[in-house]
């Protein structure tokens, strides 16, 4: 019998061992349930997934196609297009004095390249990977996924969700080998202040082993006049530095997958290598759309940020008014975390019940992390007219049980 004939015949293909650590992000299967209730005929008001509702700027997309037009149909440098990272050093310049080379700077089909690069470089077993915990699930799957000990950094409420340098700094061992951090957050939204990021580099001092992945997709997001620090201006760290940023959240381009990272030198051929051998390069239109986001008018940037903080004003208020729930005003992105401890209801189990019973989607806290038990996260990036029919639904919902 043929190799062939053996597999038809039900031989079980074996895969390494990583594969079966690997995990996923939750969002999506929430937002493929929502899909499937809605094309079942139910009204489903969707505050599960995070990506905004806006259109991609106009002058953006029309950038696009003129790069179609104009003929750009072929293969870039695998490390992006060289005018588009002398556009990312100057635009990371311009919001934060400081200078990067566009030489240290590299393109990539989205912001979870980064994350596992930077992951599957650092991460094997026997080493230690600290990550926020509520945070981004694809952090701990990416890390189990090598083998590395995934290490939480707790993200607490009774902090604002901004981590603590002190407790961060208490978990490094000398198996440490990379730290995660991301601010503005998600889940939480929460913005970590100066005086904190401060301390953890100084800290940070005595740990030269440990590399930094600076988690900054969500820089721009940011209320009640929150500055955003970028770790991108300590000097002292930016030889272990990794700075995962991009386009996705700022200029509502989710769909287009484009983002950059910022490399240190030891670590950026490394990373370039990578993106030979995995995807080549991003598409070279894309990379014209991100252009014109870094160099054409920010405006709608402006006009989405306001609008995001009304809906959260909008959320917390409504929140805050429902039986069981307290939920305090996060400082950035488009996400709100409420405690929903005091319903009596698991997290997951209220999260699934008010997408089945009242078309409301959200996600239930433990999808972000051990520490997630006790909330659920709504992201505001939907019309204030759905946000309030969505509290409505769940005042009712909570007020019968």
């Amino acid at each position: 019998m043929s190799g062939h004939s053996a597999l038809a015949a039900g031989a079980r293909l074996e895969t390494v061992s990583g594969f079966d650590r690997i995990g996923e992000e939750n969002a999506f299967a929430v937002l493929a349930r929502a899909g499937e209730l809605a094309a079942g005929g139910m009204d489903v008001i969707n505050l599960g997934i995070g990506q905004p509702d806006f259109p991609t700027p106009p002058n953006i997309v029309e950038a696009a196609v003129k790069a179609l037009r104009d003929g750009h149909h072929g293969y870039t440098p695998a490390t992006g297009l060289p005018v588009l990272r002398e556009a990312v050093a100057a635009d990371l310049h311009r919001r934060f004095s400081v200078e990067i080379s566009p030489d240290r700077v590299l393109v990539v089909p989205g912001g979870k390249v980064t994350m596992f690069a930077a992951i599957l470089m650092l991460g094997a077993p026997g080493v230690d990977i600290l990550y926020p915990d509520p945070g981004f699930p694809i952090y701990r799957s990416m890390i189990e996924f090598t083998g590395a000990n995934p290490v939480p950094v707790p993200i607490r409420e009774a902090n604002g969700f901004a981590f603590s340098a002190e407790e961060t700094l208490s978990l490094i061992t000398p198996q440490t080998r990379l730290l995660i951090l991301n601010s503005p957050a998600n889940p939480c939204g929460g913005v970590t202040p100066r005086g904190e990021i401060e301390h953890l580099v100084k800290g940070l001092g005595a740990h030269p082993q440990v590399a930094i992945l600076s988690d900054e997709i969500y820089d721009q997001m940011l209320y009640d006049g929150e500055e955003h620090v970028s770790l991108l201006a300590f000097p002292e760290i930016r030889d272990r530095l990794i700075l995962l940023n991009g386009w996705s959240k700022t200029y509502a381009m989710t769909g287009w997958r484009i983002g950059y990272s910022v490399w240190p030198d030891g670590l950026y051929d490394k990373a370039r290598k990578l993106a030979v051998n995995a995807w080549s390069c991003v598409n070279a239109p894309t990379q014209h759309a991100a252009l014109e986001a870094l160099t054409g008018p920010q405006d709608a940037v402006a006009e989405m940020v306001a609008e995001f903080d009304a809906r959260r004003r909008l959320v917390v208020d409504g929140l805050n008014a429902l039986p069981g729930v307290s939920c305090i005003s996060p400082k950035g992105a488009f996400y709100a975390f409420p405690n929903v401890s005091g319903t009596g209801r698991q997290a997951k189990a209220l999260a699934s019940a008010l997408l089945e019973e009242t078309g409301v989607a959200t996600i239930g806290g433990p999808d972000f992390g051990i520490l997630g038990e006790g909330y659920i996260r709504l992201s505001y990036a939907n019309s204030r007219e759905n946000i309030a029919r969505a509290l409505d639904r769940m005042r009712d919902y909570l007020m019968l049980r």
